[in-house]
């Protein structure tokens, strides 16, 4: 169903403008990161433009459609969505030592991507329908929790440690919201503690040298070079940075996957920690305004579905600074709306267009209409 045009009155112009600002500030360095000066224009810029103006397209979608609508497809596209990685799993497309693509001709997607912003409506449209009040016993998670592990440990065999992390991440933290017994964070904490062992045994080669790195270990010419790299060029940015395009850890290729998950330090090394720290400050206001508008919605599934829906992005944000900062250690985590990379532009707008729906109805919304 189309938007009653009374909505328009709610529409999220704030959380818009911050969007419209860091996708510029993306597209920006994605153009610095690719630059050659024999092809300035790359096949990576051109296809990131794609990606954002089709994202914009995607969030206005979204937005248009009433979210109650989009709440009832996801909870079940999510299923499709299991099957889909399970195809990823049999005959994806292969990258980098990974399988995590479907070909669709004309782009690569990651069926994976699609967890972060479906497993949001599965849960709120499960909860929903299963109780009217917002009184919830722990066994009415079981069936989430259930569906929630098998999707983690789908992404997880691609391998995509990463995404299956935030996955499960975001599904805690909404159990968390919905009023989950804190006990069974508690019980959920000691038993990955005392199972750490076996849990390290479970990593491939390549994760556990990443921990090894973090903890302080590895070659610098082999395992670190890619933290020193991008430590490198933070700290050479100092304040003001080395100037657009002027960035030499990135020009010189000295720093990889410049363009994807390192591009915050590819930011620093430009424009410094002034940029950093205006860029970081807009996450900041995009995540408070989010918060905000979430806080005056007057129904709780809707709340849960919303907070859902932002919280990927909102953990994406932070694991990404900091991986890219040495303060975690290194995964394959994008930063919102500025790495390379179209299937998590498309998540990540489609995310923020269903949320959008939502604000815009959030003071007409009530119990009854939820059925």
């Amino acid at each position: 169903m189309l938007i009653d045009k009374r909505y328009m009155t709610y529409f999220d112009w704030v959380s818009f403008l911050i969007m419209l600002t860091l996708s510029t500030i993306g597209l920006l360095f994605v153009f610095s990161a690719t630059y050659r000066p024999d092809c300035p224009l790359s096949l990576f810029l051109k296809k990131q433009f794609f990606g954002i103006a089709s994202g914009f397209i995607i969030y206005f979608a979204c937005s248009l459609l009433d979210f109650r609508m989009l709440e009832r497809w996801g909870y079940f596209l999510y299923f499709a969505t299991i099957i889909l990685l399970i195809i990823t799993i049999i005959k994806g497309s292969i990258g980098m030592g990974a399988q995590r693509w479907l070909n669709l001709g004309f782009v690569k997607f990651q069926p994976s991507e699609l967890t972060k912003l479906l497993f949001p409506a599965f849960f709120s449209f499960y909860l929903c329908t299963e109780k009217e009040s917002r009184v919830l016993s722990i066994s009415d998670f079981y069936p989430v929790l259930t569906i929630l592990a098998m999707s983690a440990l789908l992404v997880r065999k691609q391998p995509d440690l990463g995404t299956a992390l935030i996955l499960l991440f975001s599904g805690f933290i909404l159990c968390w919201i919905a009023g989950m017994h804190k006990k069974f964070f508690a019980y959920t904490l000691l038993i990955c503690s005392i199972s750490a062992p076996i849990l390290w045994h479970q990593l491939r080669p390549y994760q556990k040298k990443r921990i090894e790195v973090f903890l302080g270990g590895g070659d610098s010419k082999k395992e670190r070079y890619q933290i020193e790299q991008s430590i490198i060029a933070i700290g050479s940015g100092g304040l003001t940075g080395k100037g657009f395009l002027q960035g030499t850890q990135n020009k010189l290729m000295f720093l990889p996957e410049s363009r994807t998950d390192f591009i915050f330090a590819v930011l620093c090394e430009e424009i410094g920690f002034a940029g950093a720290f205006f860029l970081i400050s807009l996450y900041i206001l995009l995540f408070l305004r989010l918060f905000y508008v979430i806080s005056s919605m007057q129904n709780f599934y809707a709340q849960i579905f919303a907070s859902g829906l932002i919280i990927h992005i909102v953990v994406s944000t932070i694991i990404n600074i900091c991986m890219v900062t040495g303060l975690l250690p290194i995964v394959g985590i994008p930063l919102p709306f500025m790495s390379y990379g179209i299937s998590h532009i498309w998540i990540t707008f489609a995310s923020m267009g269903c949320y959008n729906s939502i604000a815009m109805r959030r003071f007409r919304l009530h119990m009854s209409d939820r059925r």
